[in-house]
């Protein structure tokens, strides 16, 4: 048996090579088709550290940057959790997989918004490696599920690639602990899980005051040029 179908061109595919794809359904049974296409990239802009963010990602906020700014979208899973739990009790399966639907649209809006003014915005954007999968496993699941680092990251690698812009995941290790204005892990410092609920602190080798998530964003930065100087391009 063949199936034929129409491929319904309302992104101008026809000017492309098309290559590979594959079928996927969403959570209300809708079909989706992916096709990679080959354009051409130009080259990379190479930051100079003045157009350079870094993010530093956490639990309480999505997004905080090297710049101060934060990015603060709707907690869309708590949002919904009662309306969800009631239509999981009385077994309305098709209500369930609506609501998961919106929650994941509401999201990935939210996130594409913000990627996109990312990448155009700056030359250099680096990521910490903060580990979803092995959080998601412990008692902090289902903030981890609701923050959606991986959808964040793998958007923002995407965009800065067809932005031309760099992008690297860098290691995080001690970005808390370690004061960005004078590179010391003071004393001071907050230490791990344990000292989640300190938002803010000072230094106690050179007197800096940090917002906890800024200043891992800022030496996720400085990191990250670091390894861009060494050789280590992301993208």
């Amino acid at each position: 048996m063949v199936f034929r179908s129409a491929l319904w061109d309302s992104y101008g595919l026809s000017k492309y090579e098309l290559g590979a794809g594959s079928f996927n359904e969403d959570s209300r049974g809708r079909w989706y088709v992916n096709i990679a296409v080959k354009v051409e990239v130009e080259e990379k802009r190479v930051p100079d550290g003045s157009d350079v963010i870094g993010i530093d990602l956490g639990l309480k906020t999505l997004a905080t940057y090297s710049d101060g700014e934060k990015f603060e979208p709707k907690r869309f899973y708590r949002e919904s959790e009662q309306a969800l739990g009631i239509a999981q009790r009385a077994n309305k399966k098709r209500r369930v997989k609506a609501i998961h639907a919106k929650i994941a649209n509401q999201r990935k809006d939210a996130i594409h918004k913000e990627t996109s003014a990312l990448v155009k915005r700056h030359a250099g954007i680096f990521v910490g490696n903060v580990n979803a999968k092995a959080l998601a496993k412990t008692s902090m699941a289902k903030s981890v599920h609701d923050a959606a680092w991986t959808t964040f990251r793998t958007q923002l690698k995407y965009k800065a690639i067809r932005q031309c812009v760099v992008f690297a995941e860098v290691n995080e290790a001690y970005s808390t602990q370690t004061c960005s204005c004078c590179g010391v892990i003071s004393a001071s410092s907050p230490k791990g899980r344990a000292d989640l609920g300190i938002r803010q602190w000072t230094c106690c080798s050179c007197g800096s005051v940090h917002d906890r998530d800024t200043n891992a964003a800022r030496n996720i930065a400085r990191l990250g040029l670091q390894a861009l100087a060494g050789g280590i391009s992301g993208g």
